[in-house]
């Protein structure tokens, strides 16, 4: 991914074939060394296309996938979500009720 945000970055920058060089100096900036292999590999992949084309392609792509998570097996339990929901409730009160005595403990806040 780093690879691919520096190539971006090059174009949106003006450079619109941007060179492993002009990547590696991206990468540089923020501490990161650059990997010979996969930078050139992404230069080859997006050399002479369109940065628009291909963001409209991955949006594509992910339009496709499922988003969901549980939430059909949730669903399908019926009246266990309720009850599931009354459980998570009464930890994040304990949890709340646990933060504030561990402050009392330690004797001093944090920004006093």
């Amino acid at each position: 991914m780093r690879y691919v945000a520096a190539y971006l970055l090059a174009v949106l920058g003006g450079n619109a074939a941007p060179k492993a060089a002009d990547l590696e100096k991206i990468l540089g900036s923020v501490g990161i060394e650059a990997d010979s292999e996969r930078l050139n590999k992404v230069i080859s992949q997006l050399n002479g296309k369109s940065i628009d084309e291909v963001i409209a392609q991955g949006r594509e792509k992910l339009s496709s996938m499922p988003a969901g998570g549980a939430a059909p097996a949730a669903a399908a339990a019926g009246g266990a979500a309720p009850a599931a929901e009354e459980k998570k409730e009464a930890k994040k009160e304990e949890k709340k009720e646990e933060s504030e005595s561990e402050d009392d403990d330690m004797g001093f806040a944090l920004f006093d």
